[in-house]
């Protein structure tokens, strides 16, 4: 796994060389505005930390990624996503801490509404596999990843509710 960040747009001024997570790299780039992921697949974060807004990356060159994406801050902190050959198994919930209606799924769904009659979920548990969940149907909007454990409330993501769910598969990498 291997991401390069360059401080400018095209793959232009110093450059960081990135093989697992980083939670800051403000002190190698004073920016970072475009970037060459060699392998793997990564979630990338405008704040330090892992917060703030996150993004998916996969093999590729970003010469101009903040005007791809319509960020409006550069990249100040990496999460590696481990690959997973197996199965995906998560439950959705729609109330916090697992409460309300509860659906288990296995597959990408994208629309929660359109499937299960769910106007959204605040709460899931990631049994097998990593997952992107997005705040719009069809894999739109703001989105955040979601590795095995329980997240019992998504009021804390910024009040995100999530309308649709990918499986981040191997085939990816």
């Amino acid at each position: 796994m291997k991401v390069t960040f360059f401080e400018d747009r095209n793959f232009q001024g110093r450059s960081y060389d990135c093989m697992g997570d980083s939670g800051d790299f403000s002190s190698y780039l004073n920016r970072c505005h475009s970037c060459r992921v060699e392998s793997g697949c990564w979630m990338m974060y405008d704040h330090p930390n892992y917060m703030g807004n996150g993004y998916f990356f996969r093999r590729g060159e970003y010469a101009d990624y903040m005007s791809m994406f319509g960020m409006s801050n550069c990249i100040r902190s990496c999460r590696m996503i481990p690959m997973h050959r197996g199965s995906y198994r998560m439950r959705i919930y729609e109330r916090d801490n697992f409460m309300g209606q509860m659906y288990e799924m296995m597959d990408d769904c994208d629309n929660i509404m359109d499937r299960y009659r769910m106007s959204h979920c605040q709460s899931c548990h990631v049994m097998d596999g990593h997952w992107l969940m997005y705040e719009q149907p069809h894999y739109r909007g703001r989105m955040s990843y979601f590795r095995p454990g329980e997240y019992r409330s998504f009021s804390n993501m910024g009040g995100m509710r999530f309308m649709s769910m990918r499986r981040i598969m191997d085939s990816w990498y």
